[in-house]
């Protein structure tokens, strides 16, 4: 049976300002984009990430 992969995950606030260079920055330390939703206030936006479990 193949092993299954185990993942970690980051909840990220996101200023709408700088979305990409913040995006940009968590994928180059392996982070995988799986959504985004408006914030609690509504005025930024949240980003939910993963990547493999080392």
């Amino acid at each position: 049976m193949a092993e299954l992969t185990k993942w970690e995950y980051a909840t990220v606030p996101l200023l709408t300002h700088a979305t990409k260079q913040i995006l940009d920055t968590w994928g180059e330390d392996g982070w995988e984009l799986v959504s985004i939703t408006p914030g609690p206030t509504g005025e930024q936006l949240v980003a939910f990430l993963k990547r493999p479990k080392q």
